[in-house]
């Protein structure tokens, strides 16, 4: 598999660091609020990534953090009159329910920067010791002119960055371009004990001791949105390399900025969505693949159009993997082996899958591997009907639903129960039918049409769906 290494800026062949093993960090949410539709595109991209690896037989160990300290957290517990804790706890618990709506698996782990003050302390002394970090009046700066490399990631040199830009500026700093490891206590403020004084970490600390604690000092790959490079992952390759003597980590994978009608998403345009806000328009799933149908390093432009384009993508696919659950279920297919023409198919279908892991290793080009998946769509839709064999149909149904798994997309509907007097409604309309008694048959199917239930009449009987 090849990856875009950020720090290299080219394609390089992956290589973990241990054979057969994955550790993956993506940078957690800051718990304040729901997420809003951007912070999505990083959760489902980077969670395909690890399904992909996990299909390609890695162990991969994926850790995301919360930042469950910090000054948006404050400010919303003191308006509201409660302990910050209270908020940060609310939003994981919203923040899980948003990641399940879309289908994003639980990492294996979800670290609290809170959890890990006494580890963060521990980092910033040997920073300290190292001559990387020094103490004013109680708040610990890093040097950052002691870190040669400084600047590697983002491609920025240190003497054209002007003080100011993205970074506080002190008179206490020895260097304009120096950022906070530890900050005194403030009123009102969470605070915990340390040998610079009561106080609190600064942001970029939490991730170079989280990922060092729960995947080692060197890890595979380093994973977030691009807006993080700089100078978040900067400052954390800094901290970290600088404390650690090691490599931090070995591939960096930013996906791009979501904008909305070719705009940046912000309050004050009256375009910001949160995931709450766009599961009540679409399903989460058609979130989901509306992200995954075009490559993470590209700008993706969300619209209501574009949405409604995704919907009705995702659509072919289920109504595809109904059809062949309906012809399974329908028991009459033939028994016994595949025809001839049908083993033929299922090696167009194997070569299909090539096609959808070539995709895959190429960088996780998520919208080209969806290409093959449809290709093989349309051949189930093709071949697959009542002449044709159990097996055939089922070997069509399971490659098509693992390729749609590997990308986290749940195309295989759960059988929905209908109330009783639909389900003789029904019955009374095939009764009818087979009666010849049609005007009878076509007012059940008005009745039925007025309920929201739409009739197929099929070789194989009749099939039904919600509108």
């Amino acid at each position: 598999m090849k990856i875009y290494n950020t720090l290299t800026q080219k394609k390089e062949e992956f290589v973990p660091i241990e054979e057969g093993k994955v550790g993956i960090y993506v940078c957690g949410p800051t718990v304040y609020n729901y997420i809003h539709i951007g912070n999505a595109r990083p959760a489902i991209v980077f969670d395909t990534l690890r399904r992909y690896f996990e299909y390609k037989g890695y162990q991969v160990n994926y850790v995301s953090n919360f930042t469950d300290v910090d000054d948006k957290i404050i400010n919303k517990a003191n308006e509201e009159g409660v302990h910050a804790s209270e908020i940060s706890e609310r939003y994981i618990k919203e923040f899980r329910i948003d990641m399940e709506a879309l289908n994003v698996k639980e990492a294996s782990c979800h670290p609290k920067a809170t959890e890990e003050i006494d580890d963060m302390i521990q980092m910033i002394e040997t920073l300290i010791k190292k001559g990387h970090a020094y103490e004013k009046n109680g708040t610990v700066y890093y040097k950052t002119r002691s870190f040669k490399e400084y600047g590697k990631l983002s491609k920025k040199n240190i003497d054209d960055l002007e003080a100011g830009s993205r970074i506080a500026v002190s008179d206490e700093k020895e260097d304009p371009m120096d950022f906070v490891l530890w900050k005194p206590k403030k009123d009102g403020e969470p605070y915990w004990k340390s040998p610079w004084g009561d106080g609190r970490p600064g942001w970029h600390i939490e991730c170079s001791v989280m990922s060092a604690k729960y995947l080692g000092d060197e890890i595979d790959i380093h994973a977030g949105g691009e807006d993080l490079i700089f100078p978040h992952h900067e400052n954390e390759i800094a901290q970290s390399e600088a404390a650690s003597g090691k490599t931090f980590a070995r591939y960096w994978m930013h996906n791009a900025f979501l904008n909305i009608d070719n705009k940046k998403m912000s309050k004050s345009a009256g375009n910001f969505f949160t995931v709450r806000d766009i599961c009540q328009q679409y399903p989460p799933q058609v979130v989901r693949f509306f992200m995954l149908n075009a490559h993470y390093r590209s700008p993706l432009n969300f619209s209501r159009e574009l949405m409604e384009a995704a919907s009705n993508s995702l659509t072919r696919i289920i109504t595809s993997v109904g059809q062949l659950d309906f012809l399974l279920k329908a028991g009459t297919l033939k028994e016994g082996s595949q025809s001839l023409e049908e083993v033929e198919l299922t090696k167009e279908v194997e070569e299909l899958q090539k096609k959808f892991n070539n995709s895959m290793d190429d960088d996780l080009n998520t919208a080209d591997a969806i290409a093959a998946i449809f290709e093989i769509v349309k051949l189930a839709n093709t071949h697959c009907n009542g002449d044709s064999s159990e097996a055939f149909v089922q070997y069509m149904m399971d490659k098509i639903t693992m390729l749609c798994d590997i990308l986290g997309l749940i195309v295989r509907q759960e059988e929905e129960l209908l109330d009783e007097d639909i389900e003789n409604l029904i019955e009374e309309r095939q009764m009818a039918r087979k009666n010849r008694d049609f005007a009878r048959a076509d007012e059940i199917r008005d009745q039925l049409l007025n309920r929201g239930i739409v009739l197929e009449d099929t070789r194989e009987g009749v099939r039904w769906k919600r509108v």
